[in-house]
């Protein structure tokens, strides 16, 4: 099947946002599909916040974009707007990092004001970096996400069906070949 690079632009190491994230990353894997976690926290701020091309690290994350047939892209919602840390990282990237790419943007946040951060925000960045294809996002209000002791997390029965549609509609997608590689 693809190769799904899993983008988790939260900035906190409990964040229920990447436990969102490796949570349907095991959906995706069940589908058939190689999952590579990546969570943008874990990349040395000195290389994002620098703006440091060459940073190893940095290095690593362009080509694991490269490699990727498709992207999850998750983030926290603050102040109406996608994480700091996910901006630095997108800006570091080459301008046209998702073109031949299915994205799929999934947000997190408390109130249900927050919805439309995925399309005037998260959505015009992730067009402009040439996205063959994004498909419908979703935004999942924290209330329903649960973490766990062990690390996992619980998510309430109505967002696992609403979750589960989403994921399976950007593996669908994944599948499709992008009009670009027909006409090549």
């Amino acid at each position: 099947m693809a190769t799904v690079l899993s983008v988790s632009g939260s900035p906190s190491a409990s964040s229920r946002t990447s436990r969102l994230l490796r949570h349907l990353d095991k959906r995706l894997a069940a589908q058939g599909h190689d999952v590579i976690p990546l969570d943008v926290r874990t990349i040395p701020a000195e290389a994002l916040l620098g703006a440091d091309f060459r940073h190893p690290a940095i290095v690593e994350v362009t080509e694991l974009f490269a490699r990727a047939d498709g992207v999850v892209i998750g983030t926290p919602v603050y102040k109406a707007s996608y994480s700091g840390v996910l901006k630095a990282l997108l800006d570091l990237l080459p301008q046209y990092a998702l073109t031949g790419k299915t994205v799929l943007p999934l947000a997190t946040g408390g109130s249900v004001a927050h919805v439309l951060a995925i399309d005037y925000a998260l959505r015009p960045v992730l067009n402009s970096m040439g996205a063959d294809h994004i498909v419908q996002g979703w935004f999942t209000l924290d209330q329903h996400l649960t973490a766990q002791e062990d690390g996992s997390l619980a998510v309430a029965p109505d967002a696992t069906e609403a979750l589960d549609q989403v994921v399976d509609r950007f593996s669908a997608a994944l599948g499709r070949t992008p009009l670009l590689a027909v006409a090549g």
